[in-house]
């Protein structure tokens, strides 16, 4: 009702003056109410109302230009994701990589223009790309739709197929029930040819270009392709620090900077992963006596029931037996199995790999980090970071496993356990 009396007063004296004086008219009803009042009345209004409102005369737009009034509409629309989707649209909006590495000179989007701009775009399609298979769904949504095989089986890194990129990317649209030309996509490509030489360069620019050009021919209006490793610290809410990526096949320890992977510093890659710890699972299990219909079971039980010991002497001392009801299967007890079969991301030579251990793995790229000169770095810490990623990386007990003291070139500046951990569920 008081809306619509200061519209009536505005439209009144528009009449008889130019539109250059209304703003310099004064407008009783409107700009006589606190700023309580204003806030209550914008509040109810909501996001659109409120930019209809701030025509009415310079107070009321004021207000409406107000940072913390969209900033309040942001958290109510984000709820528990707020955090992450302020720091993804103010921080992140760049591009890659981002063109500051001195934390104090980003310049942050008003929180009105990430609104709109949130308006216009609700959501968007997500293609996270791996070492075994791909998933994929929706921006909205807290898990994947679906999975399907990884695109780098469709396409050889150095001479991309278009046709077979084509096909398996218009099988994930047709699967999701939408048109390749009415959502943007985010797709999510894994660490592949990590080395910095110039025939790497090449082969990870040709198969950038090459989904470029298959989804563009499909009509897709916007795409953004980024590297997986770098996507997971940001869901950590970090731009610089050491990510370590648990995959199907392999497992990845990259360091980033700014947002950009630093491959001159050099990228760490362990011939295993999850893969391999279910097969080594199930060979305990044999080993044991344990009858199991499927590797789906063996999957199961590994979720379920495998955790990664602090001390794993002392834990073959201890009685680790649980059980599990996998459906169909029956109920499977596990002993030492829960844990032997993760210690071979630590002591690989049990299960007879010849492979870098995880922490050795990442002791050397935070070495790697710590001797690599650098200028302009505010933060001279920035690989002290780590982060988790992979559903393995869910494990109880990853997080506490240390690095061995011995392996550490320099204890004073290098840290001894996973400083300022940031798991990162899923990938």
């Amino acid at each position: 009702m008081l809306l619509r009396r200061v519209w009536n007063s505005l439209r009144k004296s528009s009449m008889s003056q130019n539109s250059e004086d209304v703003d310099s008219q004064e407008l009783s009803p409107a700009e006589n109410l606190s700023a309580d009042v204003f806030d209550l009345i914008l509040q109810r209004l909501g996001p659109r109302g409120s930019a209809k409102a701030a025509v009415i005369c310079r107070t009321w737009r004021n207000f409406v230009e107000d940072e913390r009034l969209w900033e309040s509409f942001l958290r109510e629309e984000c709820g528990e994701t707020w955090q992450a989707t302020v720091f993804a649209e103010t921080y992140l909006r760049a591009g890659l990589p981002l063109r500051s590495v001195i934390p104090g000179e980003f310049t942050h989007l008003p929180f009105r223009e990430i609104y709109s701009q949130r308006a216009h775009v609700q959501r968007s399609v997500i293609i996270d790309g791996g070492s075994g298979y791909c998933k994929y769904g929706w921006s909205t949504n807290s898990g994947p739709s679906g999975r399907s095989a990884t695109f780098l089986e469709f396409a050889n890194i150095e001479s991309p197929i278009h046709s077979r990129l084509k096909h398996f990317f218009s099988t994930i649209y047709r699967k999701l029930n939408v048109k390749p030309l009415a959502q943007p996509l985010v797709i999510s490509t894994p660490i592949c040819h990590c080395d910095d030489t110039q025939s790497a360069k090449a082969a990870r620019q040709n198969l950038r270009e090459a989904i470029y050009q298959v989804l563009f021919d499909m009509n897709v209006p916007a795409i953004c392709a980024i590297d997986q490793a770098v996507l997971a610290l940001y869901a950590a809410q970090q731009i610089s620090g050491i990510v370590v990526n648990i995959g199907f096949q392999v497992t990845s320890i990259v360091p980033i900077l700014c947002g950009k992977v630093m491959r001159n510093v050099g990228v760490e890659l362990v011939g295993q992963g999850a893969l391999r710890i279910t097969g080594f699972l199930s060979e305990l299990m044999h080993g044991s006596g344990i009858e199991f219909g499927s590797m789906y079971t063996v999957k199961v039980l590994k979720e379920n029931l495998c955790y990664v010991a602090e001390d794993y002497h002392a834990e073959l001392l201890k009685n680790t037996k649980s059980s599990h009801l996998v459906k169909d299967e029956g109920i499977f007890t596990l002993s030492h199995e829960r844990f032997q079969a993760t210690e071979i991301l630590f002591q690989p030579q049990l299960g007879g790999i010849r492979a870098m251990s995880l922490h050795r793995a990442v002791a050397l790229c935070i070495d790697h980090c710590h001797s690599f000169e650098m200028e302009k770095v505010v933060d001279e810490g920035w690989f002290k970071t780590v982060v988790l990623t992979g559903g393995t990386a869910c494990l109880p007990g990853l997080a506490d496993e240390y690095f061995p003291s011995g392996l550490v070139h320099n204890k004073e500046t290098i840290p001894t356990k996973w400083s300022k951990f940031h798991p990162c569920h899923g990938s």
